[in-house]
């Protein structure tokens, strides 16, 4: 919804702040000619920058300051306090910024000030070229950063898919829910990549790699030669193997084509049968209730998304989706699946005229297998998303890399953590030695209820709740012989930055970028 029309908040900026007012530290939102502007004061710098965060509109004035950026509280978009860029996915686009002036005391913003590119950091050797073998939230962001960058040669994206890069949590969402049109999908626009030169080929499915000679085969017989290469084909939804899970009405969702099927169908639907309590399964049930389909959802586990989550956050999750409508059938899978009706392995038989499966996804690794990479539950690689083989990056739900935070090799299927390594494999695919060491993040929406979580726990042996689940006002915290591995919250967006930033600190080495740039939180 468009707040246009709402007046400006907070002062003028351009009428002046005492300067007295404005602790090391401190925010104080207010406009500029109609436009939202934190003044920012940071030692003895005082920062002008745009009050909205470029991703979804979280608002900034709530977020945190560390070191010379600011990171949004919504979904942990990061910020350079100095030029606006975006230094951490989700957000893609700069942050707009003002001049600031000092005169007797008091601070006045003055006029907007033209986009300043980052100063391009050169290496003795650039590749002739870049191959970007996927069209996800990997490959997109690492695109978008080498010509950040300033990388200046030929870049091609080849995507399997028929769509352009989209916005892949939306289609559990509000873009199922019927809430948000296609276009607010789409990362980019067609113009986008013509105007930034990335040759973005859509249907382009590539069948071989050929390591030694460095060129890529296709399906449709053409092949490309590269430079150096990222393979960011992410993972593909598991198939559920029962009579009759072919059925027209029965659908998967991973792709925007997959969300324009399932959409469409929505739309006529009467009943669904959700089988999978995963966080896409609980998303879309979520999101079928809000167009008053009858939903039903069938899962093998007691308690949803306990393993991830935990059993009081899980049976919070479950009541909450009970509260709208949403019916469980737990500790049970599906048998059969027919055109009318579900049938489980009890003999339950839930009449359902939409089906949705959700059962998890593994990642795309026949390509890396083919060419002869190191592959163990995903493609191995090491601390700057190099693979085994030279030339080679991967990145995103296809890669295993050495995690810090937790110290083990792990994968996981988080939107912001693909953006994230796409933006830190095309840095190194330029030469400039840039660990990836975010902390991983994902958050999920379902009906009214809101969790961001910050960490990866795959196991633990102690939870910790500090306020309530049921008054949607707590940290929960996830540890292993006593040390903190990962916190998910409700209505704690500050708390949730601190536990990132306290993580970032744990794992931070002097020579690291992150030691640099994160290390002190005001």
């Amino acid at each position: 919804m468009s707040n246009d029309n709402l007046p400006p908040e907070g002062p003028d900026l351009g009428a002046g702040v005492e300067l007295d007012s404005l602790t090391d530290g401190a925010m104080i939102k207010g406009h500029v000619g109609g436009a939202p502007v934190l003044l920012i004061r940071r030692d003895n710098d005082l920062f002008a920058i745009g009050a909205t965060c470029t991703h979804y509109g979280g608002p900034l004035e709530k977020g945190l300051i560390v070191q010379d950026t600011i990171r949004c509280p919504w979904h942990h978009a990061c910020f350079n306090l100095r030029n606006g860029e975006p230094l951490r996915a989700p957000a893609l686009d700069p942050l707009p910024c003002w001049h600031v002036e000092v005169s007797d005391g008091v601070a006045f913003v003055k006029e907007k000030l033209p986009r300043q590119k980052p100063a391009t950091r050169r290496v003795d050797i650039l590749p002739h070229s870049i191959v970007i073998v996927g069209g996800g939230a990997a490959g997109n962001a690492a695109a978008e950063t080498l010509r950040r960058e300033g990388y200046d040669g030929p870049i091609t994206m080849l995507s399997a898919e028929t769509s352009l890069p989209c916005d892949r949590p939306n289609l559990s969402k509000d873009y199922l829910a019927g809430k948000a049109p296609e276009e607010w999908t789409i990362l980019r626009s067609a113009d986008f990549y013509a105007r930034n030169r990335i040759d973005v080929q859509l249907n382009a499915r590539v069948t071989r790699i050929d390591t030694q000679s460095h060129v890529v085969h296709l399906a449709d017989g053409t092949h490309r030669g590269y430079g150096t290469l990222l393979l960011a084909t992410g993972a593909e939804p598991v198939r559920l193997k029962v009579p009759g899970a072919d059925g027209a009405h029965v659908h998967y969702l991973r792709t925007l084509d997959d969300g324009r099927a399932l959409a469409e169908k929505a739309s006529s639907a009467r009943t669904a049968v959700i089988i999978g309590a995963s966080f896409i399964g609980l998303e879309v049930a979520s999101s079928l209730r809000a167009r008053g389909i009858e939903v039903h959802v069938v899962g093998p586990e007691a308690i949803p998304m306990a393993r991830i989550l935990g059993a009081e956050l899980g049976s919070y999750i479950r009541a909450t989706h009970e509260k709208h409508g949403v019916t469980f059938h737990l500790g049970r899978a599906a048998a059969t699946i027919d055109n009318e009706a579900v049938t489980l392995s009890d003999g339950t038989r839930i009449e359902a005229d939409l089906v949705v499966i959700g059962i998890g996804v593994r990642p795309a690794t026949f390509l890396a297998e083919q060419a002869g990479l190191v592959v163990d539950r995903g493609v191995l690689v090491d601390e700057f998303m190099k693979t085994s083989a030279p030339d080679v990056f991967a990145a995103g739900d296809i890669s295993r890399w050495p995690d810090r935070h937790s110290g083990a090799q792990i994968r996981v299927e988080h939107f912001v953590v693909a953006e994230r390594q796409g933006q830190t494999a095309a840095r190194n695919m330029l030469g400039l030695n840039e660990r990836f060491d975010a902390v991983p993040f994902f958050w999920t929406e379902q009906h009214d209820l809101g969790i961001a979580y910050v960490g990866h726990a795959e196991d633990w042996d102690e939870v910790k709740i500090d306020g309530s689940i049921d008054d949607r006002d707590c940290s929960v915290t996830y540890l292993r012989e006593g040390r903190e591995l990962a916190v998910a919250v409700i209505h704690r967006d500050l708390q949730g930055l601190r536990a990132e930033v306290e993580f970032e600190r744990r794992i931070a080495r002097p020579n690291s970028r992150s030691a640099a740039e994160l290390a002190e939180v005001v």
